[in-house]
């Protein structure tokens, strides 16, 4: 199903924007709460802050394929902003990687793809992507960040989620899709269509098969090639 590339970024920016502040405003807010540890809404909001974070990849993403705006500088704006949010991340080596996993997926070059078991591969994937410099940024925003904020706060809703964030991502968007035996050039399969579930686990990134076949799609359009 063809869906016209005209219309991918009619929204995009405003998406972006909108992923973003949901992330600024939530993380905000929780780094100020004195929160009681028998208060079930902390841990729902742990997994509300994961899934923010996991939204902040996936507008870097986005910008990876040019989905965010037609303004290449607008574009690459919105990616970097949103992969350095993330976890300190730079863009421009992310987006090498990554089309490396388009141009040349489950091969050796492919940075995303591992043949073995779940724990290996998932260590793999983060090897492939974390530095040293970036883990210095981290190290020092905490530091910085704990001048003004209480530590708990700072690592129950920021340190905790941006964790669980690379497993969501892995697990959803990387494991699940890419493992096992495949009958196409994408050597992809695809989420059975859920549009709830599809969006909660990964932005739409289950139907990662339509994802490798129309990479021009921004995730919130993905759903669209289930029909």
């Amino acid at each position: 199903m063809g869906i016209s590339k005209s219309k991918n970024s009619k929204f995009g920016v405003l998406i972006a924007v909108l992923v973003i502040a949901s992330w600024l405003g939530s993380l905000i807010f929780l780094v100020n709460w004195q929160f009681s540890w028998a208060n079930p809404l902390v841990y729902i909001m742990i997994f509300v802050q994961m899934h923010l974070f996991t939204g902040l990849f996936i507008t870097a993403h986005d910008a990876m394929h040019g989905t965010i705006s037609s303004n290449k500088k607008l574009n690459n704006f919105f990616g970097s902003l949103a992969v350095f949010l993330y976890a300190g991340f730079f863009y421009r080596n992310l987006y090498k990687k990554h089309h490396l996993h388009h141009s040349d997926v489950h091969t050796a070059l492919d940075p995303d793809y591992s043949q073995n078991g779940f724990f290996k591969w998932y260590f793999h994937f983060m090897m492939n992507y974390v530095t040293v410099i970036q883990l210095v940024i981290m190290a020092v925003a905490f530091n910085v960040l704990k001048i003004w904020f209480d530590q708990s706060n700072l690592l129950l809703f920021w340190v905790l989620p941006s964790l669980l964030s690379t497993l969501q991502l892995f697990y959803f968007g990387t494991y699940l899709p890419h493992k096992g035996e495949h009958d196409n050039e994408y050597y992809a399969s695809t989420l059975r269509k859920n549009h709830f579930v599809a969006f909660i686990t990964c932005y739409f990134f289950g139907y990662h098969l339509e994802h490798h076949q129309q990479p021009y799609l921004p995730w919130w359009q993905l759903y669209k090639t289930k029909g």
